[in-house]
């Protein structure tokens, strides 16, 4: 790896790391279709048009910029997305951008011309923090989420998807699929993994199944200075109790849960809550762990619900089943790579896109250990080691000619 990569990194990162950042946080607030989310995407605009890759949307919010021909199928998809959680960390997306435009000037620079086209994706509303589901552009994208359906999600200020969008969204794109052979996604690692390993660069072999689950519990509104503590049906205390239930069913199970959302109606001081609304996330390594800690939060819900005179109902927002990556494809790169292959908890558009097509992520280490907070990062050098790598991976794939013998996964 050469200090010029290194150089070279620096500077297209310096030019998106202001966007959306909040300055008493240090986070980023860039909230899908908002104007942090939406400068990035004229820069992811203007970084294709300087490398002569023509853009296109889907109409689902997601944008590809293509090198090769415009006509050719078995195109190579990379890319990641740009939108973040509240108050959230730098490279949680963006890195995979950044790194797909640099990946392409090494391998221009390296005289290479793909056989296979090779196609930058900015995916949509990844982390689901506007409009409540994850991945909502890739689901789109594949047919996993109804139009209609997506049509009418609002945002905490009423504003519809259609609305953000200009247009109701387009669904599902066969026609795109189909021109595809293998996406490869580069994301920053969300644990330490690495660190232990003194790896700079791993490769995905699974990601956890996960889904977020909305608990409502509701009781009677009253007034906090005058109501009888004996007379009270308060849905905050269900929901408190609910809280630690989860996180006990956690551990018990080795599993994760966590309650990170709230609201709160009439949300006064003085008043005794009549709605509580809660989100929990969930994920386990295997999916019957994972139903089984859904299922536990819930019953006991239900069985403090009882005690505090409330009523509680359970809804699934969204659920995403084990994805196993292509595991052809996983050996081929770890070998190319040398690289060591590590399972994941967080969910991203490739766990979408891998019911589609064969599909492979990438991991550059994270020092901390830190993710969807401000501490979250990388090293120049190990950001421009996974350029390195995945101009590799991009290279094997597109050029047409294996070099690590059968199977060639594609």
């Amino acid at each position: 790896m050469s200090e010029d990569l290194v150089a070279r990194f620096r500077k297209l990162w310096d030019e998106i790391a202001p966007i959306g950042r909040d300055a008493r946080s240090g986070g980023y607030l860039r909230y899908a279709f908002t104007e942090p989310e939406l400068t990035l995407r004229d820069w992811f605009r203007e970084q294709a048009e300087r490398r002569g890759m023509p853009v296109t949307a889907d109409g689902n919010g997601n944008l590809f910029a293509r090198w090769g021909d415009p006509t050719a199928g078995n195109a190579v998809l990379t890319g990641s997305h740009f939108d973040s959680v509240p108050h959230g960390g730098a490279y949680d997306g963006p890195l995979g951008i950044v790194s797909a435009f640099l990946a392409v000037d090494e391998l221009r620079a390296a005289g290479s011309t793909p056989v296979r086209p090779l196609v930058v994706a900015a995916f949509a509303e990844e982390e689901g923090a506007r409009f409540g589901v994850p991945c909502l552009g890739s689901r789109l994208l594949t047919g996993a989420l109804d139009p209609d359906r997506a049509a009418g999600l609002r945002d905490a200020d009423g504003v519809s998807l259609a609305e953000a969008l200009g247009d109701r969204p387009a669904g599902a794109r066969p026609d795109l699929l189909g021109g595809w052979s293998t996406f490869v996604e580069l994301h920053v690692e969300q644990g330490r993994a690495l660190v232990e390993q003194a790896a700079p660069v791993a490769v995905a072999s699974a990601i956890w199944p996960h889904g977020r689950w909305r608990f409502d519990f509701s009781g009677e509104g009253n007034h906090a200075g005058t109501t009888r503590m004996a007379d009270r049906r308060d849905p905050m205390l269900t929901y408190a109790f609910t809280v630690l239930a989860a996180n006990k069913e956690a551990r018990l199970r080795g599993a994760h849960a966590t309650v990170g959302r709230v609201a709160v109606e009439p949300n006064a001081t003085n008043a005794i809550p009549s709605k509580v609304t809660g989100w929990l996330d969930a994920r386990a390594a295997e999916p019957e762990t994972l139903t089984g800690l859904v299922e536990a939060v819930r019953a006991k819900a239900a069985e403090r619900a009882r005690r505090d005179g409330t009523e509680v109902a359970l809804t699934e927002e969204s659920a995403t089943p084990l994805v196993a990556f292509d595991g052809c494809l996983a050996d081929r790169l770890a070998a190319l790579l040398d690289a060591p292959v590590l399972p994941t908890g967080a969910g991203h558009d490739a766990a979408v896109l891998a019911g589609h097509l064969p599909t492979a992520m990438l991991f550059v280490r994270n020092p901390t250990g830190v993710s969807h907070a401000p501490a979250e990062g990388a090293s120049d050098a190990d950001c421009a080691a996974g350029v390195t790598a995945l101009a590799r991976v991009l290279g094997e794939l597109t050029l047409g000619e294996p070099t690590l013998g059968e199977p060639t996964c594609t």
